[in-house]
């Protein structure tokens, strides 16, 4: 760790430095992830569109499959899909025989949106632990489906509109992705949403019609619909633009109760991009990793458990928490 951000001294490059750097290797496109000001990024090449899009057009990027490994300095640098959002990555470093992995944001639950989680197995694990508590347990993303869906419809029906409060990369285009067979007509769409939904239509991923909420025409409030809008777009002026509006988040912090009543919500769904602590201790397990560090959250029930069950295991600090950031 370096004040510059995870460093591999051999190969001489950084993996999603919080600085700009020489070189960076990046694990997805999420700001607390991706910086600008870097002289040349490594990125998976399904997402490195979406990166271009958030780091800028002079950003210099280089995109590579998963699987296919580059040496950077005699080091052996690979890049395998997390299941995060489109792009997400793994990056696997293989030096003098020795395997880490370091897993970025990840999930297992299935999101027709990315390609699939892929076990990656090593010596060293540094894992995200965004949710590393056992009272983080996702249900089936098909059920927290159907409760929106739910919702969406008692809306309609009373001529009100639901407002899905959503992360505008990488959640939102799920979302859409899984809910657009059971909405009426189009979704209507926050503007910082909108330009990644087209990313990832140009990228073949199927999402319903989509209109943006700005383009309303004035003094007419809308109603009997979904919009879908980041946590930020809660303020009084654009709320106005909607008819009895009722407000929910989607996001893995609304499995505590007590989340959803400080941001004063009608309703909470819990559904994540991130592992869960169920998936978290599979995915070390499965790893055979002799040495977990864990990073991006509270960290410490986690290692405590893996250091009872035999593991080497201990915290990196970052500046980052995970998904309250996006």
């Amino acid at each position: 760790m370096t004040p510059s951000g995870l460093y591999c001294e051999a190969g001489d490059f950084f993996i999603d430095p919080w600085r700009a750097v020489d070189r960076a290797v990046i694990t997805h496109a999420h700001s607390d992830h991706a910086r600008a000001g870097s002289a040349s990024y490594l990125a998976a090449d399904e997402g490195r569109s979406i990166l271009q899009h958030r780091l800028g057009a002079g950003a210099k990027i280089e995109g590579i499959a998963y699987g296919r490994s580059r040496s950077l300095r005699g080091v052996r640098v690979s890049l395998h899909p997390a299941g995060h959002i489109r792009g997400s990555a793994q990056v696997r470093v293989e030096h003098r025989g020795q395997v880490w992995v370091v897993t970025g944001d990840y999930k297992r639950a299935p999101d027709p949106t990315c390609t699939p989680f892929e076990l990656v197995r090593c010596d060293t694990l540094i894992t995200e632990a965004t949710f590393a508590f056992p009272v983080y347990r996702w249900e089936k993303s098909s059920a927290v489906i159907d409760e929106i869906v739910s919702w969406y419809r008692e809306c309609v029906a009373e001529g009100r509109t639901a407002i899905l409060h959503t992360y505008s990369l990488g959640k939102a285009q799920r979302l859409l992705a899984e809910l657009g067979p059971y909405v009426d007509g189009p979704v209507w769409v926050h503007g910082a949403i909108e330009p990644l939904n087209a990313l990832y239509r140009d990228a073949g991923v199927t999402l319903p019609p989509t209109e943006l909420v700005v383009d309303l025409p004035k003094g007419e409030k809308l109603g009997g619909a979904l919009v879908l809008a980041p946590p930020s777009a809660s303020t009084p002026a654009w709320m106005r633009r909607f008819r009895d509006p009722q407000t929910a988040f989607a996001s893995g912090w609304m499995r505590l109760r007590g989340t959803r009543r400080r941001r004063a919500l009608d309703r909470g769904f819990a559904i994540s991009d991130h592992v869960d602590w169920y998936d978290l201790l599979q995915t070390v397990e499965e790893s055979g990793a002799s040495r977990v560090i864990a990073t991006h959250g509270d960290s410490v029930a986690l290692v405590r458990l893996l250091r009872e069950r035999g593991i080497e295991a201990s915290a990196l600090e970052t500046r980052f928490t995970g998904e309250d950031s996006e």
